[in-house]
């Protein structure tokens, strides 16, 4: 369906749908990048890893469990990293309901996400977020997303909650971080309803990137 297929645009930023013909530019994103910028994301840094990475994500989006997006610089069109929706859920609603039979998830997350040395603290994050959550309430009409980071990850433990994420807690050993370690993930998530707060919240960033 399209609506699991789309292009998300902004004025810094467009998502648009993941394919394994983004494995070059994706490489070029992480090329050069200082190691300890990707010391909570695991990045791909070679061809067969960037490829496995993308066709893993494609699977998951066949199998409807996942939404992965290359993420464009909007002003050239530039791939500066990639994100998605995963761990996507349908929920079985009674006959008559108006989410019966609709393919659209009702809860997910959104995560796998990592951007350029370039595009780090510029404007591009917030829009993706802003673009994103108003996807899945305002045309996916999901009721959670949720949003995960690693316990240690301060930094971004406090932007997650700047932008309306609830703190849930931790989920101990939950997978595995790029070193390899079992990892301990601070879990937030934002409901239907809090969405128009978080959704100000979001705009209220991007004035002032």
């Amino acid at each position: 369906m399209r609506d699991l297929h789309p292009t998300l645009s902004g004025d810094h930023v467009r998502l648009v749908p993941l394919e394994l013909h983004h494995a070059d530019a994706l490489l070029a994103a992480a090329d050069g990048s200082d190691p300890e910028l990707y010391r909570w994301t695991f990045v791909p840094r070679d061809r067969a890893g960037m490829t496995s990475y993308i066709e893993r994500a494609l699977a998951w989006r066949e199998a409807g469990s996942a939404i992965p997006f290359a993420t464009l610089r909007a002003g050239d069109g530039k791939v500066v990293g990639c994100t998605r929706f995963f761990d996507l859920d349908r929920w079985e609603w009674p006959a008559g309901h108006i989410r019966h039979g609709s393919p659209h998830p009702d809860v997910g997350e959104i995560g796998y996400t990592w951007l350029s040395p370039a595009a780090i603290r510029t404007g591009v994050n917030t829009e993706a977020k802003l673009l994103m959550l108003g996807y899945a309430f305002e045309t996916l009409g999901m009721t959670r997303v949720c949003l995960q980071t690693h316990v240690r990850n301060a930094r971004s433990r406090a932007a997650i909650q700047r932008i309306g994420g609830r703190f849930e807690g931790i989920i101990r050993v939950s997978r595995l971080a790029p070193d390899h370690t079992p990892r301990d993930s601070a879990r937030f998530s934002i409901l239907a309803t809090e969405w128009p707060e978080a959704k100000e919240n979001l705009n209220r960033m991007l004035r002032k990137a």
